[in-house]
């Protein structure tokens, strides 16, 4: 079965149950917003390189779960100055990848599209 990024968007968004009574923190904005900047910024390097926009889709939408993973990974193995432990946020980890899907698929749906003309030199 072919999983469409509509469907992958849905997906994310019927998974995402866990919400603080629709609240959304100027955290997990910036946490989209860095999401979204990564995943632009990796689909053109990947694009402009390989000319191949499935592999562009992936690799932006993979880099950006993976910073989003990374940062709550380093935000969990550290103390606060209370002393005690962040914990791992999932919510972040969404508004980033929903960040990175976000960025990736208007940059899929709209860059590479355009048909090149040949200039034909016509001859008499």
């Amino acid at each position: 079965m072919k999983i469409t990024s509509a469907a992958f968007l849905i997906l994310f968004l019927v998974s995402s149950h866990i919400s603080h009574a629709q609240f959304i923190s100027t955290d997990d904005k910036l946490h989209f917003g860095a999401g979204a900047l990564i995943s632009a910024t990796t689909y053109t390097i990947v694009f402009a390189t390989t000319k191949d926009k499935k592999k562009a889709f992936w690799y932006s939408l993979g880099a950006s779960v993976l910073a989003g993973a990374t940062k709550e990974l380093y935000d969990s193995l550290r103390k606060g100055k209370d002393g005690y432990f962040y914990y791992w946020d999932t919510g972040e980890l969404i508004a980033s990848s929903l960040g990175g899907l976000t960025a990736s698929t208007t940059l899929s749906l709209f860059v590479g599209n355009r048909k090149i003309k040949k200039n034909v030199a016509l001859v008499n």
